[in-house]
This record gives structure tokens, sequence and C-alpha cells, in this order.
């Protein structure tokens, strides 16, 4: 299946997780002295109390964001690999909106929000701009590019804005009329969480309902083919780009506003990189996006779990998710030649 048309749920979607679990178990039994009792909280630890529960769904809220936000550059043809630096970016970005607008309320935490997706978006764009102007690789470019901006949020975070009244390397804390309320209570969940579900058939019907959607996905199918067919594929570069920071820079401000309530230094490294597993893991479809978040979220839950309740270490959840990126990859990579051998 190609990646230039939304196609309907496809079950060998399900071999990469399956294969994943498949290897957690055998290093279970290799590295545990107590497997039955490590197995048990691994697949049962996130779902024990309202607490874990609620932290594992929190986990994914950023995973999906930032899938959504791969799977149209990838629908365009492009691959934002800048992810981690467009998270922080937008994170700070949204926090600094955050504390000077907090006499807004409401409308200010939208507009901090904004601020978040504009920052970031337009950090992207960069690399869509020079992808179609110069036809210099968006890989590169937008990787370098978050590769910069980490530094330059990170001494923003620790020097000028930095909190004087905490041990953490960390901004001040936005205003309580700033951030998105909590549901079940004492998790760290919050209402982000519909605010994804929605962003995610937004994205569901922006790709195959809409025209804008239609001329991306035929930019990335067969840019030529779009060229002659009266397509602006150059700007279609752009905005994909530009589309794909701006979930990204949500993801920060959802982070920040949801979750942290602050900017705490390289929050956001490794999200990423999990967030492009889980497009591939979606194939890049919409609503698969959701259950491979949860996947993911579920891992890393299950492995603190586990870690807390018997010997294992955390390093297992790393291994079970380099394995899931790497099988991932290899499937993207197939289809992609096999297209266009096509």
């Amino acid at each position: 299946m190609g990646y230039n048309r939304i196609a309907p749920f496809n079950p060998r979607l399900l071999l990469t997780p399956l294969i994943a679990l498949v290897v957690l178990v055998l290093l279970v039994f290799f590295l545990s002295d107590t497997p039955g009792r490590a197995l048990y909280f691994f697949f049962l630890g996130p779902f024990r109390n309202i607490f874990a529960f609620g932290n594992m769904l929190n986990s994914a809220i950023p995973l999906i964001l930032g899938a959504l936000g791969i799977s149209i550059a990838m629908k365009a043809g492009s691959l934002n690999l800048g992810g981690e630096g467009q998270v922080y970016l937008g994170a700070f970005a949204a926090t600094a909106a955050a504390l000077q607008l907090s006499q807004f309320g409401i409308i200010g935490g939208i507009l901090a929000a904004a601020a978040g997706i504009l920052c970031a978006g337009a950090l992207a764009a960069v690399s869509g701009f020079c992808k179609a102007r110069w036809n210099t690789s968006e890989l590169i470019t937008s990787f370098l590019l978050s590769c910069a901006v980490i530094p330059i949020v990170n001494f923003l975070v620790t020097g000028p804005f930095l909190d004087p009244e905490t041990s953490l390397l960390s901004t001040r804390k936005i205003p309580e009329n700033m951030r998105i309320p909590m549901i079940l209570m004492p998790s760290g969940l919050s209402t982000g969480i519909f605010i994804v579900v929605a962003f995610t058939v937004i994205v569901y019907i922006f790709l195959s309902k809409t025209k804008t959607g239609y001329e991306l996905r035929i930019t990335g199918s067969n840019e030529m083919f779009a060229r002659y067919g009266g397509i602006n594929t150059k700007l279609n570069t752009v905005l994909a780009m530009a589309i794909s920071g701006g979930f990204y820079g949500l993801a920060g401000a959802i982070a920040v506003m949801g979750i942290h309530h602050s900017v705490i230094k390289e929050f956001s490294a490794g999200l990423g990189w999990n967030a492009l597993a889980v497009a591939l893991i979606a194939n890049l479809y919409p609503p698969a996006v959701i259950p491979a978040a949860l996947f993911f979220a579920w891992i890393g839950a299950g492995a603190r779990s586990a870690m807390q309740n018997t010997g294992l270490t955390f390093e297992i959840a790393l291994i079970v998710q380099a394995v899931i990126f790497f099988l991932a990859t290899s499937a993207a990579i197939k289809n992609a030649f096999s297209g266009r051998r096509g």
C-alpha cells in the first residue's frame, strides 16, 4: 500500500506490534529472575488503577499529534525529522505567551497555543522552503534546525525564564487559568485527550475529502504528474512541512498546558522519534495513529510498572521500542521502493 492515498485499515499493521510483544516476552524471560511477576506488571500494571491508566493515556497525547504531523508530511512526499526541536520550541513559545497573556483567560490560552503552533510550523516550513527552492533534503535541514533550536531554548529555559523557586531546570509555571482541565484524578490526564481525537478526525477528513489534501497526496505520489496537472507542488511541499511542524508545536503546547505546566529542560527528548515510529506503525493511516500511540505509551507505562515492582530495568522498554522502530522503518522502506517499481 502506497503512502499517497488513504486506504482502509490493513490487518498487516498488527504484525509489528505482535513481533514486538514476542521480543518483549523473550527479553523478560532472559533478564528477569521472576518472569511471571514481571510480565504481570508489564502487561497489567498500567491498568491496575486510575492513576497509572490516566498517566498512560496522557503520555500518548503528544505521540498522537506528532504522528499526525508526520503522516501529513510523508503523504506529501516529505519527511520531518525535526520533531523534538519543534515540540520544544512550540512548548516554549506557548509558555512565554501564556505568562504574558494570563489576564485574558481562555482566549489567552488559545492564543498561547497558537503561538506554539506558529513558531514550530515556521521552523518546519523553513525546511520545506529549502526543499522547494533549492531541492535541499528536508531530512537534513529539519534535523539540523532541530539540533540548533534545542540549545537556544535550553539557554532561555535555564537563563532568562528560569524559575528560581524550584529545583528543576524549568520555566515558571503558567497560571492556573491557562491550564487544560484535568480528568481521571489523581492521574495527570487532561482533556487534551479529546483534542487529539478531534484532530485525528480532522486530519483524516482533510487528507481524504478536501482538495488541498488530495493535492498534497498527489504531490507525494508523483510530483511530475502533479505539476503537469496544474498543482503547485512547491507550495504544497512548504505547506505540508508547516502543518507537520504545527502539529508538533501543538503537542508542545498541550504538554505544557495539560501535563507539565512549565517547560522542563529537554522534556521532549525522544518524542520526535517515537512519534515517527507511531506514524509508521499506523502506516500513515490517521485513525490507526491512536491505537499505535496507545500501544507505544503502554510499553513505557508497563516498563515503569515492572521496574517499580520487580527487578526489571526500564531499558527493556527502550529495546522493544527500538525493535518497533526498526520493523516499522523497514516496512516503510519496502513499501516506498515497491511503490516506485509499480
